[in-house]
């Protein structure tokens, strides 16, 4: 096979032994001697001769990254831990932070990690638990029974996970500037780790460093409540069960926020050799606080 450069070469040559013989037949009354350079003139006869070099051309150093782009990469890897964070090895922990100062996230960022979450195996395993028990003692009986009621309720179980979700930990949060993740304490006296962990539900850190009302999460679960109107039977729609659904996932989120301030310390004194299978990404030492020594908020 003939390469790329080898036809080239050889329809150079061609190309030049054209030229030559041109120059001979047509140059009988000029010098016998054709003039070095490219571009020179010999008896009518241009001599346009190219010197191509062919070798590669260094590559331009590449440009410093900018504080935002790199602020965005180490958000990035902190993503990427968060997403194998599992309680038991089974039950998504994403949303937990192990970093004091971690970088903020970009609205494409709280997006991600909230959809990762909604869309996780474990929830649609949860939501299938929860139907079944709703079905059990017959909790909303407009759906009825059989498989059509229990698909109903799992639907409706399912979609309160996801809008909570989704609007408390995404789209409230890149509108209002604030962190949809809970920062583990993981040092203090037990009391002040449980009023911590208890207190994110109204209380959040926000972009910007600074700590201040949870408002993604107290009108996400309201909102998240309010949605649940649009599936749920007609006979238990209404400011009753807007109400009673932000309630629900208000206390889960509560839990929520015990299991991840308190699960490493369980994982680690009573699973020991398991431990760092179930929970890789938490240092070895635990973390300072976010807190300045001695305070609270």
């Amino acid at each position: 096979m003939i390469s790329l450069r080898s036809l080239r070469s050889s329809l150079l040559a061609i190309w030049l032994g054209g030229i030559l013989a041109a120059g001979s037949a047509c140059g009988q009354n000029a010098d016998a001697s054709l003039p070095a350079g490219p571009g020179v003139a010999y008896d009518g006869v241009i001599s346009s001769m190219a010197i191509v070099d062919e070798r590669p051309s260094a590559p331009e150093p590449a440009e410093p990254k900018t504080e935002e782009e790199l602020k965005r990469q180490r958000a990035e890897e902190e993503i990427r831990r968060q997403e194998r964070q599992r309680i038991l090895g089974v039950v998504p922990n994403f949303n937990t932070s192990y970093v004091s100062d971690a970088v903020p996230l970009s609205r494409r960022q709280k997006f991600r990690l909230a959809f990762r979450s909604a869309v996780d195996p474990f929830v649609f395993v949860a939501a299938a638990g929860d139907a079944a028990i709703s079905q059990a003692e017959n909790e909303f009986p407009g759906y009825g029974q059989g498989a059509q009621g229990y698909g109903k309720r799992f639907g409706a179980s399912y979609l309160d996970d996801f809008d909570g979700t989704m609007i408390g930990n995404a789209l409230l949060p890149a509108l209002l500037k604030q962190d949809p993740r809970y920062f583990r304490k993981g040092t203090g006296t037990f009391t002040r780790r449980l009023l911590y962990s208890v207190s994110t539900t109204v209380w959040c850190k926000n972009d910007n460093g600074k700590w201040g009302p949870n408002y993604s999460n107290v009108l996400g679960n309201l909102a998240a409540g309010g949605v649940s109107n649009l599936y749920y039977p007609s006979t238990d729609k209404g400011a009753g069960l807007t109400m009673e659904r932000a309630f629900t996932v208000t206390a889960e989120g509560t839990l929520g926020a015990l299991a991840d301030e308190f699960w490493p310390d369980i994982a680690h004194k009573v699973l020991r050799g398991r431990y760092a299978r179930l929970q890789g990404d938490l240092p070895e030492e635990k973390p300072a606080s976010l807190l300045s020594p001695g305070a609270d908020h």
